[in-house]
């Protein structure tokens, strides 16, 4: 991704906006087909490509497809999925699996947001069965923690369980702790763990946040990990059965051609939306900063078309916290103020006064400190009415949430205390470098 990347955006008027183990190697894909599809410079969307010399990146859904199914012959499978569990054409793995010869789809395994993503943030997803191919599926985010972890009953008859989801290179992004327990699940079980890896769309050589500190953990922090990890979700397997010790049969199906320093445009690979208010890679780029403000009452920008890049409160002067994020000198990132009324949660049909989030330098760009010097700009401007968020906090009670993000209450009471992101980033530096050497016994793409 170039410097300088939003100059493709389009000129969005966010006050009326209403959204919300097969070795890997470089290939030349060639003159394309039809059926190829890209990312277009615009909201993620796909299209088709003319016949051109480009190179191709490949998922672990299309390297296994490209192998017909070879490692899940003769398996019973239960496919943990999502919208995003798509190959380069668009196909969803559902589909293929179901299609397959000598693989029986026998399950589908629906996360939060659900099988077909129609669900929004911290509501519970359905089972029942697929609609398409008539395949029974299973809810893994209902109405309680027990919830999030798949029943011994729904695994019986079952050889194997596939992950295969897109994830946005954040602790917080739920998908990962939804993997962990499914592997922890069929280390149970005694089944086979297979994941479909896929780039990370951020990137995979930064890492940045705190540790998570025993005490904190949550269904957004289920193992200590920096808040930006820079793994794919098929390394981040690999770490967790390590450090977890589980006895289990894990195989990753890498991708191929990625390399770390690539972001998602990179890939040229179609963005479907990995969760409802996940509409573009540039919202993944800001989400591990930006995530923070669900711990406080100020909007993350949920209900208009630019969730994350958006944050503000009706009580907020716009000018004056642009003017002081300014002053912070964040690197890779500049503020533009700006007025917006969410369409529906946090002051949904208010009028609030807050800032946007350009990234105008990808390399250099820190969310996880930009996002903190958010949080405390804005508390600064107004103590009277800023809150942290105190109800219960994807099924924890009695945390603050946004202690729970980040992984321990010292942000919490540094920012209480009117210290700044500087104040706390030599403790930062030293728990982001303990975790790039423990990651780097399972990074498996070029370094």
């Amino acid at each position: 991704m170039n410097d300088g990347q939003f100059a493709h955006r389009p000129d969005v008027n966010p006050a009326t906006a209403t959204t919300e183990a097969l070795p890997w190697r470089m290939e030349w894909a060639g003159p394309r087909t039809a059926g190829d599809v890209i990312s277009s410079p615009v909201m993620g969307a796909a299209g088709p490509v003319a016949g051109r010399r480009t190179e191709r990146i490949w998922t672990g859904l299309d390297v296994l497809v490209e192998k017909r199914f070879a490692p899940l012959r003769g398996r019973a499978v239960g496919l943990i999925c999502n919208p995003t569990s798509v190959d380069r054409r668009l196909r969803h793995a559902a589909d293929l699996f179901h299609e397959a010869r000598d693989v029986r789809l026998a399950a589908l395994f629906g996360p939060e947001h659900g099988v077909r993503g129609d669900i929004q943030y911290m509501a519970a997803a359905r089972g029942g069965r697929d609609r398409k191919i008539g395949v029974p599926v299973h809810s893994l985010y209902g109405n309680s923690a027990k919830s999030l972890r798949p029943e011994g009953k729904v695994l019986r008859g079952l050889d194997a369980l596939v992950f295969d989801i897109q994830d946005v290179g954040a602790r917080y992004y739920t998908y990962q702790a939804t993997m962990l327990f499914c592997m922890e699940a069929a280390a149970q079980a005694k089944l086979d763990f297979f994941v479909l890896d896929r780039p990370n769309p951020i990137g995979g050589h930064h890492v940045e946040g705190p540790a998570l500190r025993p005490g904190f953990g949550s269904f957004c922090g289920v193992h200590d990990v920096a808040v930006r990890h820079g793994l794919t979700v098929g390394e981040l397997a690999a770490l967790y059965r390590q450090e977890r010790k589980l006895d289990l049969a894990l195989t990753v199906i890498p991708c191929r051609g990625w390399r770390r320093e690539m972001s998602h445009r990179d890939t040229r690979l179609p963005w479907v939306f990995p969760s409802p208010n996940m509409p573009t890679p540039e919202t993944a780029l800001v989400y591990p900063g930006m995530c923070l403000l669900e711990g406080t009452n100020l909007s993350e920008g949920r209900g208009t078309t630019r969730p994350f890049e958006l944050f503000g409160a009706p009580w907020l002067d716009a000018d004056s916290l642009s003017e002081a994020l300014a002053a912070e000198r964040l690197p890779g990132v500049r503020f533009r103020p700006v007025r917006f009324v969410p369409t529906w949660d946090k002051h949904a049909g208010k009028r609030c006064h807050g800032v946007e989030v350009f990234v105008v330098d990808t390399g250099a760009f820190r969310p996880f400190r930009t996002g903190v010097a958010c949080v405390a700009a804005a508390r600064a401007q107004d103590p009277g009415h800023f809150r942290w968020r105190t109800e219960a906090y994807e099924f924890v009670e009695g945390i603050p949430a946004f202690d729970l993000l980040c992984g321990s209450s010292r942000e919490r009471e540094a920012i209480e205390r009117g210290q700044g992101w500087r104040d706390l980033a030599a403790d930062w530096a030293r728990e982001e470098r303990a975790f790039a050497r423990r990651r780097a016994l399972h990074l498996r793409y070029d370094t």
